[in-house]
């Protein structure tokens, strides 16, 4: 008796304690909570949310989700909220869809308004999704960090979580202080970002250009390997190159260290001379292309090409321009500069564009040669030469002496022009000099200009 006694006891206690058990599970389950029903419309991501998630205002649990269902493309939640907060809950919320953990399911978290509509949540009412920017930014990154957080082994992240953690603790005011410089530092980058921008795409052009070029690149870089493999086999060659060039480097030294002063002096002394060739410097190709040209002449002159080899030549002996005569002074005053005469056949004794400035009178223009001013000649270089002795000028400023010709002395015209002069002198009639005055005074005059006043 008294063990069935113990028995009933027995199951009693394992009764109750089911009972228990099971009013815990049903209250957990909310069996015996009536919420406030409400509907949330979202899209397909609603279709991750689990039965009996929870629905949060501001980090606070207001109820929880019944149901899902999806009709057309839209994904209904059935959600109900707690009687005792509903009332705090504002008409007009929107609702986010956020994991509690990285790994962890989602709930609804919904998002009051910016300004108060003056009403709370009413049953039946239907809550739009939160579709700012800010949520559909927050969701392309925690849509885009899920399947990477998936691929992750979770052991291994939670070494690294609790490693940094532990590195971080206590140094939170750092922390803080290297974000806060963070912040400044990416406010000073923010106005240079439309340059940031435009470099950015000018180096894709250039990432673009150099992917166009990579097959030369990599032609020049296999080149440049067998430059390389040749440079490692003549290495010993090289070095033997290096200590030559060491041992004339030294012998240079020692020549420049004897002989620096004489090569200073003969750079001073040759300077006029460099100075000279430059200044002439224009004409030496028309001279070069001269010379060249002469060529043809002096093998056709030396019988190049023919059975009678030897010089083959037409001698032509001409008058010469004479000795200096009285009124002329030798002197060179010449300074035309650099000039490109054309060739003549035959040769002129004076240049084109005048006779040489050698104090003697100058000889009639030539005939049947080019004739012209010094400009037409030159190469816009002239020096002290300004063309008052070009023909032309020679013609207008010789003196009236070297326009006039006086005949052989002691001739008839001679005495004649003797007479005039010294008559002019004496004031008396030509005819009133003696015949043996052009004798005694005409080699005064000639050559000699006289001006009669």
């Amino acid at each position: 008796m008294r063990s069935t006694r113990k028995v009933l006891q027995g199951v009693a206690f394992v009764a109750v304690m089911a009972l228990l058990v099971g009013l815990a599970v049903a209250k957990y389950a909310g069996a015996f909570r009536s919420g406030v029903p409400v509907t949330l419309q979202v899209d397909k991501a609603g279709t991750q949310l689990a039965a009996r998630a929870d629905v949060k205002v501001r980090g606070m649990v207001v109820g929880q989700v019944d149901d899902v269902s999806t009709s057309g493309g839209v994904v209904t939640v059935s959600m109900s909220l707690d009687p005792d907060t509903i009332g705090a809950v504002p008409a007009g919320v929107s609702a986010r869809l956020l994991p509690k953990t990285l790994f962890g399911e989602k709930y609804v978290s919904l998002v009051p308004p910016a300004a108060s509509t003056g009403r709370s949540l009413q049953a039946g009412d239907v809550i739009p999704e939160d579709r700012s920017r800010t949520a559909r930014e927050l969701e392309r990154v925690l849509d885009g960090l899920l399947p990477l957080l998936r691929d992750v082994e979770p052991q291994k992240l939670a070494t690294t979580l609790g490693a940094l953690s532990q590195s971080l603790s206590g140094r939170g005011e750092e922390l803080g202080q290297t974000l806060v410089q963070l912040n400044t530092l990416v406010k000073g980058l923010n106005p240079s970002l439309p340059d940031l921008t435009a470099d950015i795409t000018q180096l894709a052009d250039y990432a673009d250009n150099l992917n166009g070029a990579a097959p030369d690149l990599l032609d020049a870089l296999e080149d440049l390997t067998t430059t390389s493999r040749t440079l490692v086999d003549e290495s010993a060659n090289l070095r033997a190159f290096a200590s030559s060039v060491t041992g004339a480097s030294d012998d240079l030294t020692g020549f420049l260290r004897a002989n620096g002063d004489d090569i200073v002096a003969l750079s001073a002394s040759s300077r006029p001379t460099l100075e000279s060739l430059a200044r002439y410097a224009p004409e030496f190709p028309c001279f070069f292309q001269q010379m060249a040209g002469l060529v043809p002449f002096a093998d056709n002159a030396f019988g190049k090409g023919t059975d009678r080899p030897g010089i083959h030549i037409t001698l032509e002996i001409t008058n010469n321009k004479g000795k200096y005569t009285p009124g002329e002074e030798p002197r060179y005053l010449d300074d035309r500069g650099p000039r490109c005469y054309p060739i003549t056949y035959p040769g002129a004794q004076s240049p084109p564009d005048g006779p040489f400035r050698d104090g003697s009178r100058p000889s009639a223009p030539p005939v049947g040669n080019p004739v012209g001013t010094p400009e037409a000649f030159g190469v816009n270089t002239y020096g002290s030469y300004d063309g008052s002795q070009s023909w032309k000028g020679l013609r207008t400023n010789e003196p009236a002496s070297w326009r006039t010709d006086m005949g052989l002395a002691n001739s008839p015209a001679d005495r004649q022009m003797v007479s005039e002069v010294v008559a002019v002198q004496q004031g008396i009639s030509p005819a009133q000099v003696p015949a043996w005055s052009s004798m005694l005074v005409g080699p005064l005059y000639r050559g000699s200009e006289v001006t009669l006043t």
